[in-house]
Order: C-alpha cells, then structure tokens, then sequence
C-alpha cells in the first residue's frame, strides 16, 4: 500500500512516515502544496494525509482539486484546525477523514488503516484468487489447503498483491515500477525481473496452478483459470 504525505512541517511528516514505514507501508513526503498536488495526480497512492495550512497552495484547495480530477486515493486531512465549519468543508469536498493536532501516532495509525481497509477489495485480513491465500496481517503465501506455506514480504508482498488484484490483466513495467517503486524510481529491468522470478518460486513452493507470465514488449500477467476472489 502507498501512502503520500503533504504536511509543511518536516520533522512530523518523517515521525508519520517512520511509522507507517514500520508498519510495512511504502511512503512519500511533499512538504509544498503545489508539488504535493502534482505528486497527488500520479494516482499511483492508496492514501494521502493532506494537512490544510501549506505553502503556495492550501489542503482543501489540493482536495477540491484531486476530487474535481477522479482522483479517488482515501484522503485524510491532518490539520490544527478543528472547528465543525473546518471539518465540514473538508467532508463536503470529498475528504474520508480528519484528525486535528495534537494527536497521538496511535490513532493516526488507526485511522490510516481503517481507510486502507475500506480500499482494499477484501473485506477480511486474507486474500484468495484461484488455489492461493494470501494473509495480510502475516504476510503469508499459501495454498487453499493452507498445507503448504512460506513468507512473502516487501516488494514481493506488494507486487503479488497487485497481480491479485488486477488477475489476467497484462499489466506494463512502467506501471508496475510505479505503482510499487513510485514515480521517480531509479529501480531497472533487472531488479523488477528479479522480484516476478522470486513470486514465481514462491508461488509453485506453495504447489499453485497460478502462473505469471512475461508478455513479450507488454508486460507480466497473472494467469488464474478460477477467476473467484473471496471478498
């Protein structure tokens, strides 16, 4: 899961961002309004914490924005204004949550994944697609048998969970070194290559009929002949 933060104030966005990092979420920080806007527009982030007071341009601004261009990330506002009038126009502009400072990381934490749960297509703590399992909270590969089982985390976990989301769709390199690794990734061929071929031995450890398969000057797609997710 990505998540973006827009918040001015350095030091608070690197304290939330080494705990949502301990946490197994992949983070980037804007500290400017206008450039966390452009960064927002990638559409590439399951999350953004959009504080209200920025630089240049404000946090309803970048909501009313972001919602005006079907941007549909979960947006929680982060902001030291509390008044009803200020929760409402972030509500009506489209935000799904607010939380004021001062506030404790545990509830910030609470928050984030209660959205991250309403986001996700699986509405329990694993996801099934096929003859596989992948548990969530225990990052965990397994057959529908749970037999057979062996850890899948990082930048396995994500790209795996991609794949299952999108199944016998042809997804592009370029999409997956974004959607994974961010817009400005440094990351080539060889590294992505290296983490299909690691799902690949995972995936026949656990004894799965799933295969993913290069598609020639396209991309990788994972091809599933029981198409049911469990939901």
């Amino acid at each position: 899961m990505k998540i973006l933060i827009i918040e001015d104030e350095y030091n608070l966005a690197d304290a939330i961002a080494s705990m949502l990092k301990s946490k197994k979420y992949s983070v980037e920080i804007r500290t400017d309004g206008e450039e966390g806007l452009d960064e927002a527009l990638t559409d590439i982030y399951d999350l953004i914490i959009l504080d209200v007071m920025l630089p240049h341009m404000n946090g309803f601004e970048i909501l009313k924005e972001l919602r005006e261009e079907k941007i549909n990330s979960k947006i929680l506002m982060l902001t030291a204004k509390n008044t009803i009038d200020d929760k409402m126009i972030g509500f009506n502009s489209g935000a799904d949550d607010y939380l004021t400072k001062p506030f404790h990381m545990e509830e910030l934490l609470a928050r984030v994944n209660v959205q991250l749960r309403k986001n996700n297509t699986s509405s329990s703590d694993t996801m099934e697609l096929g003859d596989i399992i992948l548990n969530i909270n225990s990052m965990e590969l397994s057959n529908k048998d749970r037999v057979n089982k062996v850890k899948i985390i990082g930048k396995e976990f994500q790209l795996l969970e991609l794949f299952m989301n999108n199944p016998n769709i042809v997804m592009d390199k370029e999409q997956l070194f974004v959607k994974i690794w961010g817009y400005e990734t440094e990351c080539d061929i060889n590294t992505l290559e290296a983490y299909i071929s690691f799902i690949r031995k995972k995936l026949k450890l656990v004894k799965s009929t799933i295969t993913l398969k290069a598609i020639r000057n396209m991309g990788y797609v994972l091809e599933v002949f029981d198409e049911k997710t469990k939901e």
